[in-house]
């Protein structure tokens, strides 16, 4: 069953708002005020009015004066005027000012008040829903904005380091040289491949579906160490995974993997250099139909002015590693699909710890 249609009703004789409560209360949830301070009350403690009916003569200020006032502070409700009279000038008056949606004469019709209501709230409801799309349409132009960059950016940076290692390969004639012109390609080719990956990603997550199956966390993070096996050894970093897993859990594993990828790809990357006890923590507990699961690591850590920030898209919280811009704001992407959260706790110099809860589904 729908909600009932919340109207404001104000006022200053009270026998006119008895009697407009009595004929609607039935079919609308009515609020009535007395004077303009008691509405601004009820529209402060009560966001989802939808329209307000408003005598133009109250005393101190009237109708279209208080209708003016709420313009900035209130836009949505639909504004309506009662009025007994009828100067065109007035009305004109009313509708700049007040941005007045129609105005019913007094004494009012019962009829003329419902066709009012059925008119305030079709305009409402595509209004508001205006507004939801517009603000999806700020924030598609902001990530296209953003995305042009990077694209231009990001994939110039590897090609041109391609073409200049081609040209300085063609004025070489020493074999050492020329394969340390192929290791550079070979990594800007990968930085590119990676770029494109996470691209990928991105798309996948914005559009696809889920799939949802039962989710072994044990093989996962089997998989994970696999890859991440040599990467740990070769540079001293302690990897160390444990999953404590004993009910069945049902989500999608594609978004799954991928957020842990992702951290465990960060947590890897963004090591202190200098430190002798470098370290990566995976742990996993599945309870109660929820999993909660911990990312540690003891790398350069995140300034807290930066950890609002660095699940935006293609923000970069430092550039000791070069990176795409994608992988945090995927990962909290992945997150919401799977109707999870995340929450970050970081210290400079010290390291970073990622923790998710994600519900089983």
């Amino acid at each position: 069953m729908d909600e009932k249609i919340k109207i404001l009703y104000v006022d200053d004789e009270p026998g006119n708002l008895i009697g407009f409560k009595a004929s609607f209360r039935v079919d609308y949830h009515v609020l009535t005020a007395v004077n303009i301070p008691q509405a601004i009350n009820y529209l402060e403690n009560n966001p989802d009015i939808k329209i307000i009916f408003c005598d133009q003569r109250m005393p101190g200020k009237t109708g279209v004066d208080f209708f003016e006032e709420i313009r900035i502070s209130h836009p949505l409700p639909v504004r309506i005027l009662l009025t007994a009279y009828t100067d065109v000038e007035s009305i004109i008056e009313a509708i700049n000012r007040g941005n007045i949606f129609r105005y019913v004469k007094k004494p009012w019709a019962e009829a003329d008040i419902l066709s009012s209501i059925d008119e305030a709230n079709k305009f409402y409801t595509a209004n508001s829903m205006l507004m939801v799309k517009n603000e999806e349409l700020q924030k598609a132009y902001a990530e296209l904005t953003k995305f042009a960059y990077s694209v231009s950016h990001d994939i110039r940076g590897p090609l041109s380091g391609m073409l200049g290692a081609i040209n300085l390969a063609g004025e070489i004639d020493d074999i050492e040289e020329i394969k340390e012109m192929l290791f550079l390609m070979g990594k800007s080719l990968t930085k590119l491949d990676t770029y494109i990956l996470s691209m990928h990603d991105y798309y996948s997550l914005q559009r696809g579906e889920l799939k949802i199956t039962n989710v072994d966390f044990n093989k996962i993070i089997d998989d994970l160490k696999a890859m991440y096996m040599v990467i740990s050894k070769s540079n001293k970093i302690a990897f160390t995974t444990t999953v404590d897993q004993r009910e069945v859990f049902r989500s999608d594993e594609v978004p799954l993997r991928l957020i842990l990828n992702n951290l465990l790809s960060n947590a890897f990357k963004y090591q202190d250099k200098k430190s002798t006890n470098k370290s990566v923590e995976v742990s996993i507990e599945v309870h109660k139909n929820q999993a909660i699961i911990y990312v540690k690591d003891t790398g350069i850590g995140i300034l807290g002015n930066h950890i609002g920030e660095i699940f935006d898209l293609f923000y970069r919280a430092n550039f000791q590693e070069a990176g795409s811009g994608f992988g945090l704001y995927n990962v909290k992407s992945a997150i919401l699909k799977l109707g999870g959260n995340i929450e970050v706790n970081s210290v400079l110099h010290k390291g970073t710890t990622f923790k998710i809860i994600i519900p089983s589904i």
